[in-house]
């Protein structure tokens, strides 16, 4: 039996589906949540930017490289990335499908290890995450026969 696992996500929440085979329907097998990613920057930092000394006559500011914001989707991302390996690894699924906004889509593709991304047959860089069930399934209608 071909199980296929699709994941709808986004930087804050994701939903994991199996489809067991044709006319099988979807089935929720995990729902993460991330609440951290729908803070704002200014929530997720506990102090002003330090200053340090800098060339010429004026004192410059030590940003962060990548915004607080940003840095907890590339965590969520992480998450997700090793959810998908463990059930690589212990057989759950033998195809994936994702749903994703493009730059979360991004962070995702540069996290998975290399054999469970072989596995994704088709990517959507779309936020499906607040769709119902029988919307979903006719989205993926292109891809399954749900």
């Amino acid at each position: 039996m071909v199980i296929t696992w699709i994941l709808v996500a986004n930087a804050s929440l994701a939903k994991l589906y199996a489809n067991l085979g044709p006319n099988k329907g979807l089935t929720l097998v995990k729902e993460l949540i991330h609440p951290e990613s729908r803070r704002k920057n200014s929530e997720l930092v506990t102090d002003r930017p330090g200053t340090m000394a800098s060339v010429g006559n004026g004192q410059g500011s030590a940003q962060p490289q990548t915004l607080p914001k940003t840095h907890e989707a590339k965590l969520f991302a992480q998450q997700i990335a090793q959810e998908l390996y463990l059930g690589r690894a212990k057989n759950e699924f033998s195809r994936a499908i994702v749903f994703a906004p493009p730059a979360f889509m991004g962070m995702l593709n540069a996290v998975l290890d290399t054999p469970t991304a072989q596995l994704i047959t088709d990517r959507f860089e779309k936020d499906y995450t607040k769709e119902s069930e029988p919307v979903l399934r006719e989205r993926l209608g292109a891809c399954l026969f749900l």
